[in-house]
């Protein structure tokens, strides 16, 4: 549990870093001023729906629940990084949304994947 706990942070925190990197560095619109801290806070706010998983302990729910609350989830990360880094549009913060999950995602299947036996 702690390991898990410790790990979810880390993942937060980097998550933030590279939101925070793409919008501001590589995707900034003309009033885009930010902090790592602003994207540390509203993405923390956007993860709050995540607390709703547990419902999926449930059994015949946890598809639905998971379904429902990573949407929801998405949805205020979105509006949360639009707010942080001053963007005027929702399309661009949904990008930069998108582009950090496939990093994540690519990151996170190139460390996981030499430990399960995974392509070499």
């Amino acid at each position: 549990m702690v390991i898990g706990t410790l790990t979810t942070l880390l993942g937060w925190y980097a998550w933030a870093y590279l939101i925070y990197f793409l919008g501001s560095k590589f995707f900034p619109e003309q009033q885009t001023q930010a902090t790592h801290g602003e994207l540390l806070r509203t993405l923390g706010f956007s993860s709050a729906p995540g607390i709703l998983r547990l419902l999926g302990l449930i059994p015949g729910l946890t598809v639905v629940v998971f379904g429902l609350v990573y949407g929801w989830m998405l949805v205020a990360m979105v509006v949360a990084v639009r707010q942080a880094l001053d963007y005027t549009s929702t399309v661009r913060a949904f990008a930069v949304c998108t582009m950090g999950g496939l990093i994540i995602l690519g990151l996170i299947l190139l460390l996981v994947s030499p430990l399960v036996g995974g392509v070499s």
